[in-house]
């Protein structure tokens, strides 16, 4: 860990006591289970439908009474997560046993020596049948420090009435440039996440890698000493594909404040009839069409296909999300706290809580489950997606690189071919401790 790395966790560690107030916000984690012999293992989750405390509930009760899971909720949003949960890790919290973790802050996490070693013989169990993209989510420094849950990822959205009026050919990958051209001619709009915020992060990181390129070239590296990747070929192309989305006029209204959930929206509003985004969609407009605020006509005009290619004949390599749980350095039930881990992310959790919330199993062999079918039709796609999705870049400054990409390359009107070369200088600049964010 070099200087910088370091005066950011003494940061960390000076702020520690304002975690104790934080505490109070989160559901109370006492030591409940004492009296009865049985430890109680708290678990820090993301907010979600309530999928994650029925897999806490089914595993106490499973256990026989050798744990008891407690959850808290942390906050909704990624970033104030990561806030919370290192402001309580730099202070050695020995309340914090398991917590859920986006995986781009699994590498930070890890260099901090905030995360308990995964058991060796434990490492196949929690490795064998997940999707590659999700175990390279969870593995820093080429050992696995987290355990993949669910895996996220992107596919693009279409209405089929447009597409086909539009001659495209569905059944085969598309290209940003076609769906450009079909929005165009069709007068539609493609949805988008412009805001500068991490979905900006997500979409350039998508493009560039769909290109052959990669955000970071040495992940392993101090900051001053990484070696960034957008300004080449892959973040020129990316670059050009946000250039020719902006001059066709084809983003579609506020592009540059939308997120996934307002992207979600126009797409259902019939406001843009192509979009890139993640598998809750179609439980939204599934809900919204039951619910009688979307025409059924609407819902049934959804399509569904793999991630947009950069260029004819090169595979799109689409954005990798979801969550991995990490056991706590400072957990006094470490042991007890990778047995319950096997229950939470077993088979048949995975599979209970893709259908109950929505959120894409990181085990293949869930694709196959009959009620996981049944509830996303779309399946088979998801699958073909995380096979070929690519994490956002491994780093323990992941904050700094994904805030930079977001700040240089908004609005979306203003991305140039010299986007790429500033962003990097803006970027490097921050890791050399040049330039605040």
């Amino acid at each position: 860990m070099d200087g910088r790395t370091s005066g950011r966790w003494r940061r960390l560690v000076a702020v520690a006591g304002v975690g104790v107030v934080l505490a109070g916000s989160l559901t109370a984690c006492g030591d409940g289970s004492a009296a009865t012999g049985t430890p109680t293992l708290n678990w820090y989750i993301n907010p979600d439908n309530g999928g994650q405390q029925k897999i806490a509930e089914d595993c106490s009760a499973a256990s026989g009474g050798a744990y008891a899971i407690e959850v808290s909720i942390l906050p909704s949003d990624a970033a104030q997560q990561r806030e919370q949960l290192m402001r309580r890790l730099a202070g050695g919290d020995t309340s914090i046993d398991l917590m859920s973790l986006d995986p781009v802050f699994v590498p930070e996490t890890s260099e901090a020596g905030f995360l308990a070693p995964v058991p060796e013989d434990l490492r196949a169990t929690f490795t064998d049948g997940v999707v590659d993209g999700a175990v390279q989510g969870a593995t820093w420094k080429d050992e696995l420090v987290a355990v993949p849950f669910w895996a996220n990822t992107q596919l693009l959205w279409y209405r089929k009435s447009v597409a086909e009026a539009a001659g495209l050919d569905m059944t085969k990958p598309v290209t940003w440039q076609q769906l450009i051209e079909a929005a165009q001619a069709q007068d539609t709009a493609i949805g988008v996440q412009g805001q500068r915020a991490e979905s900006m992060t997500v979409w350039v990181n998508a493009m560039i890698a769909s290109a052959g390129g990669e955000v970071i070239e040495n992940p392993d590296a101090k900051g001053p000493d990484i070696r960034l990747g957008i300004d080449s070929e892959a973040g020129k192309a990316a670059a050009a594909v946000m250039q020719r989305i902006a001059d066709a006029g084809v983003g579609g209204p506020g592009i540059d404040n939308r997120d996934e959930a307002a992207t979600a929206n126009l797409f259902q509003q019939e406001g843009a009839a192509f979009m890139v985004n993640w598998p809750f969609v179609y439980a939204q407009g599934k809900a919204a069409a039951e619910g009688g605020t979307m025409d059924q006509a609407v819902f049934d005009d959804y399509g569904w296909t793999t991630y947009p290619a950069m260029a004819e004949g090169t595979p799109a390599a689409p954005p990798l999300g979801g969550i991995d749980i990490a056991v706590s350095a400072f957990s006094e039930n470490t042991d007890v706290a990778y047995e319950a881990l096997q229950c939470i992310v077993s088979e048949e959790n995975q599979a209970a809580y893709m259908v109950s919330d929505g959120n894409p199993a990181a085990l293949e062999s869930v694709y196959d489950d009959p009620e996981v079918q049944e509830a996303y039709p779309m399946y088979d796609a998801i699958r073909t997606s995380l096979q070929a999705a690519a994490p956002r870049p491994q780093t323990a400054y992941y904050n700094e690189v994904s805030q930079g990409i977001a700040d240089q390359w908004q609005p979306v009107s203003s991305v140039s071919d010299r986007t790429p070369s500033a962003s990097q200088e803006y970027i490097g600049q921050v890791l050399k401790g040049e330039k605040l964010l």
